[in-house]
């Protein structure tokens, strides 16, 4: 009984773990089935936002690709609607010279019947002419000749008395300007030979009978050269130098008046420092007097009218500067001239180009903007003085300090450096214009094939001399190039330099 009630035991365990096996395999088979349709689901899903993301790239790089060739095909247009213009273009062109060219064809036609017609009056002239001068012959019983002999004897009688008086006018004339053309060929002269030796453009010599006169000079204890340096400006050096007063001012205007103002002193002799100051006073209105006659008497003589009368007293203040040993007054004048001559014969307006001439250097002399360059300043100068505008553009640009905009600027330029460069019108050192005329030659004798080397004209010319059978034609010339390439790269020179490259062959025999 024991024994069953065991086996029947394990019998009901054995069916209950069975049935309980089956009833979690089942269990385990429902949720498997369910994890796998959500699998399926989220891989579903998973799918669709793929397709979505690639379809929305795919629209993306369709776009991109798209706009790319609308761009493309946009350039594509662009540079067919410039083709189709240039050809609209061309076409027009060759329109308007097949239409120019059928005018000039018409012109010519014309010409050509005009000519013609021309040609014919002149026969029937002739022929009239030679009939006139027949019926001439016959009324006078004068032959052509004739007639032609009486005239010019009648011509040569009324000839001879005009020029008698155009003789007699030039004479007077002469005698008039004599003395002055004579004292401007004399200093012309010295200034072709002049050398700085031993007088400064700021000093000036007062020269005085006797050594006496230092004495009323000076004054008691030096009260009256205080007074005339206090009214001048000018520092009056009275030192052993023999029957002599130094003026030193870097003012030419200042050592003008105080050389004036002393000269009246001495010849007066009333020298105190109430007299000093009234001398000075009257002599500045003096000098004051004569800038403003010197201005209006360049003008008159260069033919410049309408001129301001700020600008003609500063013309005039030039007559008492220098540059470079060079009067201003005279070299303004001189690039004056140059400028006319240069542009008539370029065929521009002479006048404006001789006022642009005068005035190049007018800020020289200017009291205002010491520190601005010449040049602008006097553009600056006579742009306030409504001169015209290429006249105040040469101004300013005749050192490049300023964009050349007209065709009298290069033309100012120029005429300024041919007065500055003229040999004698700048002084320099004899020491250094030695050396340069020096280096010059042996620059030149350096190159192989030269014989001999000569610098002429001041330095404006460089002869060489080379040998024959060293140097051909064809090297001659290079030669002449490689010197002055050589000369304007390496020295420096006023003007220019012209190099003259001499072959020659000589053939030599003796008759014995």
């Amino acid at each position: 009984m024991f024994l069953t009630g065991i086996i029947i035991g394990i019998a009901s365990f054995l069916v209950g773990g069975t049935i309980a096996f089956f009833a979690g395999r089942k269990s385990l088979q429902t949720k498997a089935s369910n994890v796998l349709k959500d699998a399926e689901t989220e891989a579903e899903m998973i799918k669709k936002d793929k397709i979505l993301q690639a379809k929305e790239k795919f629209l993306q790089l369709k776009a991109e690709h798209e706009r790319i060739i609308n761009e493309k095909n946009s350039k594509i247009l662009m540079a067919e609607n410039k083709i189709n213009q240039r050809e609209a273009g061309l076409s027009q062109k060759i329109e308007e010279n097949q239409r120019k060219n059928k005018e000039i064809e018409a012109i010519r036609t014309n010409l050509t019947q005009q000519i013609e017609l021309l040609n014919k009056k002149n026969e029937e002239l002739d022929k009239f002419h030679k009939l006139a001068v027949e019926k001439l012959e016959t009324i006078s019983g004068l032959s052509a000749e004739e007639a032609k002999m009486h005239m010019m004897e009648s011509l040569k009688a009324d000839a001879r008395s005009e020029a008698m008086g155009y003789v007699s006018e030039v004479i007077e004339e002469a005698k008039m300007t004599a003395s002055k053309e004579a004292r401007k060929i004399v200093i012309n002269t010295i200034q072709r030979v002049a050398t700085e030796e031993a007088i400064e453009n700021s000093v000036t010599i007062f020269n005085i009978d006797n050594d006496d006169i230092k004495g009323r000079i000076i004054g008691r204890e030096g009260r009256n050269i205080r007074a005339l340096e206090a009214a001048t400006g000018v520092e009056i050096i009275v030192d052993d130098t023999p029957e002599a007063i130094i003026l030193s001012a870097f003012d030419p205007v200042r050592r003008e008046i105080a050389r004036l103002s002393l000269h009246q002193l001495v010849t007066d002799g009333r020298i105190h420092p109430a007299r000093i100051e009234e001398v000075v006073k009257k002599v500045e209105k003096q000098v004051e007097e004569e800038v403003i006659e010197a201005g209006k008497r360049t003008c008159i003589d260069l033919g410049i009218h309408n001129l301001h009368p700020e600008l003609i007293r500063l013309v005039g203040k030039m007559k008492y500067r220098s540059s470079y040993g060079q009067n201003l007054l005279q070299h303004s004048r001189e690039v004056a001239n140059l400028c006319s001559i240069m542009a008539a014969e370029l065929g521009l307006n002479a006048k404006s180009a001789k006022r642009a001439g005068l005035l190049h250097d007018i800020g020289k002399v200017a009291e205002e903007d010491p520190e601005l360059p010449h040049a602008l300043l006097g553009m600056k100068l006579a742009e306030r003085f409504k001169e015209k505008p290429d006249v105040c553009n040469a101004i300013g640009s005749h050192h490049e300090e300023t964009e050349m905009t007209t065709l009298l600027a290069p033309i100012v330029q120029v005429c300024d450096a041919i007065s500055g460069a003229r040999p004698g019108a700048r002084r320099e050192a004899v020491e250094s214009y030695i050396k340069r005329l020096k280096e010059l030659e042996d620059m030149a004798l350096s190159y192989p094939g030269v014989v001999k080397t000569y610098a002429i004209q001041a330095g404006r010319e460089l002869r060489v001399i080379v040998g024959s059978d060293k140097v051909s034609d064809k090297e001659a010339e290079t030669l002449s190039y490689d010197i002055a390439k050589k000369i304007q790269d390496e020295m420096t020179y006023p003007g220019q330099v012209k190099i003259t490259v001499i072959r020659e062959t000589r053939a030599i025999s003796v008759a014995r």
